[in-house]
Protein backbone atom coordinates (compact mmCIF):
# COMPACT_ATOMS: atom_id res chain seq x y z
CA UNK A 1 0.00 0.00 0.00
CA UNK A 2 2.83 2.70 1.01
CA UNK A 3 3.72 4.42 -2.01
CA UNK A 4 7.24 4.78 -0.22
CA UNK A 5 9.39 2.14 1.01
CA UNK A 6 11.91 2.92 3.62
CA UNK A 7 14.98 1.34 4.45
CA UNK A 8 15.30 -0.22 8.17
CA UNK A 9 18.64 -1.89 9.96
CA UNK A 10 21.32 -3.03 7.65
CA UNK A 11 19.76 -2.29 4.47
CA UNK A 12 20.48 1.72 5.19
CA UNK A 13 23.44 3.02 3.59
CA UNK A 14 24.20 6.46 5.24
CA UNK A 15 27.52 6.03 7.51
CA UNK A 16 25.62 8.80 10.15
CA UNK A 17 22.30 9.25 10.86
CA UNK A 18 20.63 12.12 12.68
CA UNK A 19 18.76 9.84 15.08
CA UNK A 20 14.75 10.34 16.53
CA UNK A 21 14.31 8.00 19.44
CA UNK A 22 11.32 6.05 20.35
CA UNK A 23 9.81 8.55 22.30
CA UNK A 24 10.17 11.00 19.72
CA UNK A 25 13.41 12.66 21.57
CA UNK A 26 16.28 13.89 19.70
CA UNK A 27 19.32 11.41 19.95
CA UNK A 28 21.90 13.89 17.74
CA UNK A 29 23.80 12.64 15.35
CA UNK A 30 25.25 8.92 15.50
CA UNK A 31 27.32 6.69 13.56
CA UNK A 32 25.32 3.92 11.83
CA UNK A 33 26.48 1.39 13.85
CA UNK A 34 25.55 2.58 17.50
CA UNK A 35 22.28 3.98 16.30
CA UNK A 36 21.59 0.48 15.31
CA UNK A 37 23.06 -0.90 18.38
CA UNK A 38 20.58 1.45 19.97
CA UNK A 39 17.84 -0.21 18.43
CA UNK A 40 19.01 -3.61 18.59
CA UNK A 41 19.29 -2.61 23.03
CA UNK A 42 15.59 -1.67 22.85
CA UNK A 43 14.26 -5.15 20.86
CA UNK A 44 12.86 -1.90 18.14
CA UNK A 45 14.28 -1.43 14.21
CA UNK A 46 16.10 1.68 12.97
CA UNK A 47 14.23 2.95 9.64
CA UNK A 48 15.63 5.56 7.60
CA UNK A 49 12.52 7.90 7.21
CA UNK A 50 14.45 10.82 5.37
CA UNK A 51 17.08 9.65 3.22
CA UNK A 52 17.03 13.13 1.13
CA UNK A 53 18.28 14.87 4.72
CA UNK A 54 21.92 15.60 5.19
CA UNK A 55 22.31 13.61 7.49
CA UNK A 56 20.00 10.92 7.27
CA UNK A 57 17.17 11.06 9.33
CA UNK A 58 16.45 8.00 11.20
CA UNK A 59 13.79 6.83 13.48
CA UNK A 60 13.85 3.74 16.39
CA UNK A 61 10.56 2.11 16.02
CA UNK A 62 8.82 -1.17 15.17
CA UNK A 63 9.21 -1.31 11.66
CA UNK A 64 5.43 -3.17 11.21
CA UNK A 65 3.88 -0.49 13.11
CA UNK A 66 5.58 2.23 11.26
CA UNK A 67 4.33 0.72 7.94
CA UNK A 68 0.88 0.09 9.17
CA UNK A 69 0.37 4.00 10.69
CA UNK A 70 2.04 5.30 7.57
CA UNK A 71 -0.80 3.43 4.99
CA UNK A 72 -3.70 4.69 7.16
CA UNK A 73 -2.35 8.28 6.78
CA UNK A 74 -2.22 7.21 3.10
CA UNK A 75 -5.54 6.16 3.00
CA UNK A 76 -7.06 8.86 5.01
CA UNK A 77 -4.92 11.47 2.33
CA UNK A 78 -6.49 9.57 -0.28
CA UNK A 79 -10.27 10.12 1.55
CA UNK A 80 -9.79 13.65 1.48
CA UNK A 81 -9.18 14.10 -1.96
CA UNK A 82 -11.77 14.75 -4.07
CA UNK A 83 -11.14 14.36 -7.67
CA UNK A 84 -13.25 16.14 -10.31
CA UNK A 85 -15.70 14.67 -12.38
CA UNK A 86 -17.49 15.75 -15.54
CA UNK A 87 -21.57 14.59 -15.46
CA UNK A 88 -23.41 15.04 -18.25
CA UNK A 89 -27.35 16.19 -18.43
CA UNK A 90 -29.08 15.47 -21.41
CA UNK A 91 -32.56 17.67 -22.82
CA UNK A 92 -34.18 17.59 -25.60
CA UNK A 93 -35.81 20.24 -27.59
CA UNK A 94 -39.47 20.11 -25.84
CA UNK A 95 -38.35 19.29 -22.38
CA UNK A 96 -41.01 20.08 -20.15
CA UNK A 97 -40.47 23.14 -17.79
CA UNK A 98 -40.77 20.19 -14.52
CA UNK A 99 -38.48 17.84 -15.89
CA UNK A 100 -36.10 20.86 -16.54
CA UNK A 101 -36.51 21.98 -12.74
CA UNK A 102 -35.76 18.57 -11.81
CA UNK A 103 -32.48 17.96 -14.24
CA UNK A 104 -31.70 22.01 -12.94
CA UNK A 105 -31.43 20.80 -9.31
CA UNK A 106 -29.60 17.96 -9.75
CA UNK A 107 -26.92 20.19 -11.77
CA UNK A 108 -26.98 22.43 -8.71
CA UNK A 109 -26.17 19.83 -6.90
CA UNK A 110 -23.45 18.51 -8.57
CA UNK A 111 -21.97 22.01 -9.17
CA UNK A 112 -21.95 22.27 -5.15
CA UNK A 113 -20.04 19.18 -5.11
CA UNK A 114 -17.33 20.67 -7.97
CA UNK A 115 -17.83 18.75 -10.31
CA UNK A 116 -18.21 20.43 -13.96
CA UNK A 117 -21.64 19.43 -15.96
CA UNK A 118 -21.70 18.90 -20.32
CA UNK A 119 -25.52 20.06 -20.94
CA UNK A 120 -26.03 18.78 -24.31
CA UNK A 121 -29.09 19.52 -26.03
CA UNK A 122 -30.53 16.54 -27.95
CA UNK A 123 -31.28 17.67 -31.89
CA UNK A 124 -32.66 14.07 -33.68
CA UNK A 125 -32.79 14.28 -37.49
CA UNK A 126 -33.49 17.59 -38.85
CA UNK A 127 -33.47 19.93 -36.04
CA UNK A 128 -30.26 19.91 -35.93
CA UNK A 129 -30.45 22.59 -38.75
CA UNK A 130 -32.78 24.83 -37.27
CA UNK A 131 -31.78 28.47 -36.33
CA UNK A 132 -28.71 28.38 -33.59
CA UNK A 133 -30.17 31.74 -32.07
CA UNK A 134 -32.92 29.30 -31.07
CA UNK A 135 -31.40 25.70 -30.07
CA UNK A 136 -29.12 27.95 -28.05
CA UNK A 137 -31.95 29.51 -26.52
CA UNK A 138 -33.06 26.37 -25.53
CA UNK A 139 -30.01 25.57 -24.08
CA UNK A 140 -30.50 28.62 -21.95
CA UNK A 141 -33.70 27.55 -20.75
CA UNK A 142 -32.25 25.04 -18.36
CA UNK A 143 -29.27 27.61 -17.16
CA UNK A 144 -31.62 30.05 -16.06
CA UNK A 145 -32.68 27.42 -13.55
CA UNK A 146 -29.53 26.31 -11.82
CA UNK A 147 -29.43 27.94 -8.28
CA UNK A 148 -25.66 27.40 -7.89
CA UNK A 149 -23.56 30.28 -9.04
CA UNK A 150 -21.48 29.25 -12.21
CA UNK A 151 -19.49 29.99 -15.11
CA UNK A 152 -19.30 28.72 -18.86
CA UNK A 153 -16.25 26.98 -19.37
CA UNK A 154 -16.93 25.97 -22.71
CA UNK A 155 -19.70 28.17 -25.22
CA UNK A 156 -22.57 25.76 -26.76
CA UNK A 157 -21.07 24.40 -29.98
CA UNK A 158 -22.60 21.45 -32.50
CA UNK A 159 -21.38 18.06 -31.59
CA UNK A 160 -22.66 14.70 -33.00
CA UNK A 161 -26.11 14.90 -30.82
CA UNK A 162 -26.74 18.54 -31.40
CA UNK A 163 -25.23 21.32 -28.98
CA UNK A 164 -23.04 20.81 -26.09
CA UNK A 165 -21.48 23.43 -23.31
CA UNK A 166 -19.71 23.11 -20.02
CA UNK A 167 -20.29 24.56 -17.26
CA UNK A 168 -18.38 24.62 -13.42
CA UNK A 169 -19.05 26.29 -10.15
CA UNK A 170 -17.89 29.90 -9.97
CA UNK A 171 -14.41 30.41 -7.28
Amino acid sequence: MADITHRANEKIRARELRVIGADGENLGVLPFAEALEKAKELGLDLIEISPNAVPPIAKIADYGKFLYENSKKLKAQKAKAHTVEVKSVQIKMGTGDHDLELKAKKTSEWLKEGNKIKIDLFLPGRSKYMNQDFLKERLERILRLISVPYKVTDEAKKSPKGLSMMIEKEK
